[in-house]
């Protein structure tokens, strides 16, 4: 699997933008290249708003343009999300005040990320409790099955990152989408 390792305080701050973070989401939704204005009417946006932050991303290589094609005079752009693992590594960062700025918008992402599924699950539980589960166990490895498993989450979830649009339509329209947010942290104290 390709790993973006996003090292530079600009490419963090890019990426943790929480409007990014929204577009990214849809186009991983979309599971095919999508063109600005897809995602803006999926955003409820200005293609204008969408095409300055797409611009951003694709800079940064977590949305790349795959295909153009002329429509009524127009050049629809197609572009597809980076599908690979996005790294925020401080590790390879040797200045120690650039460390500290790429910890604190990992921290805002995080929050990010945090925020929405929090919300997401606190409004699910009032409307449909049997639609939300929360899982919370301390799992004992090495380092070397801690990578193994994670791989192997990913692998399992692939299947269910898009909604397919092809040949099974009707199966799709039964289909829901469910949020799942994990945290994979090596615990010090043990």
């Amino acid at each position: 699997m390709d790993v973006k390792l996003l090292s530079t305080t600009e490419e963090i701050k890019i990426y943790s933008d929480p409007y990014r973070l929204r577009i990214l989401h849809v186009f991983r939704r979309f599971g095919k290249p999508a063109t600005v204005k897809e995602i803006a009417d999926e955003l409820g946006e200005l293609p204008a708003k969408v095409h300055y932050h797409v611009k951003k991303l694709e800079k940064i290589g977590l949305l790349s343009l795959v295909n153009t094609k002329e429509i009524n005079g127009i050049v629809a752009k197609y572009y597809a999300v980076f599908s690979g693992e996005i790294e925020i590594g401080q590790k390879h960062i040797e200045n120690a005040e650039i460390q500290e700025v790429v910890k604190g918008e990992q921290v805002q992402h995080l929050n990010e990320l945090f925020d929405r599924h929090k919300n997401n699950f606190i409004k699910r539980t009032s409307e449909d409790a049997s639609s939300v589960q929360l899982f919370n166990r301390t799992l004992y490895m090495t380092e070397a099955e801690a990578k193994i498993l994670q791989q192997e989450l990913i692998r399992l979830c692939e299947p269910y990152f898009s909604k397919k649009k092809d040949k099974e339509k009707e199966k799709e329209k039964e289909k829901v989408s469910y949020d799942l947010f994990a945290s994979f942290v090596r615990n010090p104290h043990y």
